[in-house]
């Protein structure tokens, strides 16, 4: 049945209309020779509609930038009928290590990865990540969603582990990512501002990003990157992981795409993109939503090249 949204829901739907000319931009293993790896040109800016293991053949070794992974947590989940089913520690493990190293061999020598977990799964992402990588840090950011726990304490907070192959050459742009944030407490040296700026509607300071961010707000049905999928990230987060670990005309890989954040936001800021889908219909998403970034390259609490706290209007980002 179709859901019944509210007036002013702007979660991006699939048309009947707009599916058959959305498939034609997919790649799935039918389509193409599966035997060999795809050429730059076949896989570069496109979405592959397979299987991990039989999409990952046809993505060649060493040709990503940037990988961003979001893999299933140990939860139960429904990814739109493709369920997923939690586990012991140990059987999840083994999972991930079925296919992490596979993921790795797409990462150039002087390449940098992520990967997102929650409390329940970051261990094993570490244990993981350690056996191929070399993890730099892990990042922290609070979710500003969901509901409370009537034993326990609410799930805020989610990791991001970020690693790379070579911590003697790897690209980490700082300047990319600073935070605009309101100076509380100006404090002057001679009168003059130390380290912030006096503006009309008030005093703020670009600031350095920690690895604990508290300024993502989680994508919901009034904004217009939401989407139905269960697990979508948001646009600013990987803005963040996109801008601060590649260049313009990077090629951005992302193995569990869902409904395409990461190549979504890659194709705003100017990147390649490529990544790998099971699920049709997120493909389909991703694909609309690339559409739609044609022509709309805003990114919410991110504005003329500056990060802005949590809950900043666009009218105050440009003034």
């Amino acid at each position: 049945m179709e859901k019944i949204r509210a007036g002013r829901n702007r979660t991006i739907i699939l048309k009947e209309d707009e599916i058959p000319d959305l498939k034609k931009n997919l790649i799935t293993p039918s389509s193409i020779d599966s035997s060999a790896s795809l050429q730059a040109s076949q896989y570069l800016n496109k979405t592959i509609n397979a299987d991990l293991f039989e999409g990952l053949k046809l993505v060649p070794d060493e040709c990503a930038d940037l990988i961003i992974i979001d893999p299933p947590y140990n939860l139960s989940k429904n990814f739109n009928g493709n369920k997923f089913n939690a586990r012991s520690q140990a059987l999840y493990d083994e999972y991930l290590d079925s296919w992490f190293g596979l993921v790795c061999k797409k990462l150039k020598p002087s390449g940098s990865l992520y990967i997102c977990g929650d409390w329940k799964c970051t261990s094993s992402l570490q244990r993981a990540v350690e056996k191929e990588l070399t993890i730099l840090n892990r990042i922290t950011w609070q979710r500003e969603k969901g509901r409370g726990a009537r034993a326990n304490w609410k799930n805020g907070m989610e990791d991001i582990w970020y690693a790379v192959k070579n911590p003697e050459d790897y690209y980490f742009n700082l300047d990319a990512v600073k935070i605009k944030r309101r100076v509380v407490a100006p404090y002057r040296v001679q009168g003059k501002p130390k380290d912030w700026s006096q503006e009309e509607n008030g005093n703020f300071r670009l600031t350095c990003p920690s690895n604990f961010w508290d300024d993502i707000s989680v994508p919901f049905w009034s904004m217009p990157e939401n989407t139905d999928h269960p697990t979508q990230k948001p646009e600013k987060l990987y803005a963040k992981l996109i801008l601060a670990s590649s260049k313009p005309g990077d090629l951005v890989f992302d193995p569990f795409l869902g409904s395409g954040t990461t190549s979504v936001v890659a194709k705003k800021l100017g990147r390649n993109y490529c990544g790998i889908e099971i699920n049709e219909e997120y493909c389909l998403l991703c694909e609309k939503r690339l559409q739609m970034a044609i022509t709309d390259k805003t990114i919410q609490g991110y504005y003329n090249g500056v990060f802005y706290e949590r809950n900043v209007s666009r009218e105050e980002m440009k003034n």
